[in-house]
């Protein structure tokens, strides 16, 4: 029976926090695996070939339950009459009927009602061979994936469709690329698919109810971490196509252009949708893995910043009353001293007196390094150049330093102060880790 959405509401905020892992859809649960949508608008013609297309296709290849949605976007033509005879004539066929135009819109508000755990829509013209459908939705329904797309652009994709359409598709996933930093390859094929869990949180989040819907979803979810998985298609382009392409183009700049400003402020939730690194239970299994990377460079890059302004200052100081090599010498080691020091505390969470005159004079070693990459500097320069000038000489030990940093991190991270599990300066990023696993277990 056609069935009329209730009035649009504003979305539910979803609720904080990151994704569950993903698992592989717990199939008993539900009746109907996949959900496909069909949004029309005034498709009167087309409609009743394609679904019954569609839902032959379904039955003869897809091994779970499916249903099929035709959402009609406020047609004026007999689109409604022929959707609602689809639907009495085909149980898994359900007829929605939108009095307002726009794809987005409709996706948005039939996924929102269906109670699959697989959504997937395709455009009334099946200009996509539909026997990528089955591959499309594999790897959601296995868990592997969060999203799925069609792609025209793959390598290994067959497309036959005229050079105009061929040329405003490739320019703009280019511009996708150049401007939003995009990495999937194609963002327009109306044939796409998500897992419902993902949808239930990113949905609101998308604004567009047009065309740009599309993009505009792939983006979030790909800045968010989640994975697009992409299937090669065979695609051959529809003539009578009644999409109006400068009016989308138009509009589809505009979406990325609000997008890119959103993404570029902050404004967009996006850890609402991460998803915990580490879905095989093998990465449980690994120990004695040094924690806390992204945190150490961090404090390191910190301290190293202090420490650089302290040896600046004290080499222009110290110029004053003595030669280069030796103002040289001597910032370098007290800036050492402190440098390491601050490390030792702040940045690899080592406390108490326990090896700190060991590590100083690690630390010591590590300052020779760098005290002959700056002389060796300052040395060439000299040969290079009669009387630099101070300026010239800071840039030289600037760029000297720059060139140590690296090295003096991976020195202090793995000689310096190596990851030791069973030494109690560590055991906070263990208890860290096994707090990670218990809730990791808890989600599951």
């Amino acid at each position: 029976m056609t069935t009329t959405p209730p009035a649009p509401t504003p979305p539910l905020r979803p609720p904080l926090g990151s994704l569950p892992p993903r698992e592989h859809l717990r199939l008993g649960q539900t009746e109907t695996v996949l959900d496909v949508v069909i949004p029309v608008y005034n498709e009167e013609t087309d409609l009743e070939p394609c679904v019954r297309r569609l839902y032959a296709h379904l039955a003869r290849t897809f091994p779970y339950g499916f249903r099929i949605t035709i959402a009609d976007n406020a047609s004026t033509d007999r689109t409604p009459e022929v959707a609602a005879r689809l639907d009495d004539a085909i149980d898994e066929v359900t007829a929605v009927r939108l009095e307002q135009k726009g794809r987005g819109r409709a996706l948005r508000t039939v996924w929102a009602l269906s109670e699959a755990p697989v959504l997937a829509y395709m455009d009334v013209d099946l200009s996509t061979d539909l026997n990528a459908l089955l591959p499309l939705v594999a790897p959601l329904i296995s868990g592997h994936s969060d999203l799925a797309i069609g792609s025209r652009l793959s390598r290994s994709a067959r497309v036959v469709r005229g050079p105009k359409r061929e040329f405003i598709s490739r320019t703009y996933n280019l511009i996708l690329r150049g401007s939003l930093a995009a990495r999937f390859s194609d963002a327009q094929c109306g044939f796409k698919a998500v897992r419902s869990d993902v949808a239930a949180r990113l949905l609101p989040m998308v604004e567009d109810t047009g065309w740009f819907f599309d993009t505009e979803m792939l983006v979030l979810a790909e800045r968010a971490g989640l994975r697009i998985h992409e299937v090669p298609v065979d695609w051959v382009d529809d003539p009578r196509s009644t999409v109006h392409l400068v009016r989308t183009a138009t509009d589809d700049l505009k979406g990325v252009w609000r997008v890119g400003r959103a993404l570029a402020t902050g404004r967009l939730p996006l850890d609402r949708l991460a998803r915990p690194f580490g879905d095989d239970p093998r990465d449980r299994e690994l120990t004695g893995i040094p924690g806390g990377l992204a945190r150490q460079l961090v404090g390191f890059c910190v301290v190293g910043a202090l420490s650089t302004l302290l040896y600046l200052g004290l080499y222009s100081l110290f110029r004053l009353g003595a030669g280069a090599q030796l103002a040289n010498v001597a910032a370098l080691l007290v800036s050492a001293l402190g440098n390491t020091a601050a490390n030792r505390r702040l940045t690899f969470g080592v406390r108490g007196r326990d090896r700190a005159v060991r590590h100083q004079v690690q630390g010591l070693v590590v300052f020779a390094i760098g005290l002959a990459l700056t002389s060796g500097s300052l040395a060439a320069l000299d040969a290079a150049t009669e009387n630099p000038s101070h300026g010239t000489e800071l840039a030289v030990l600037v760029a000297a330093n720059l060139a140590a940093t690296v090295l003096r991190f991976l020195l202090f991270r793995a000689w310096v102060f190596p990851y030791d599990p069973n030494h109690p300066n560590h055991q906070n990023d263990r208890d860290d880790r096994d707090n990670c696993d218990n809730r990791t277990r808890s989600a599951r």
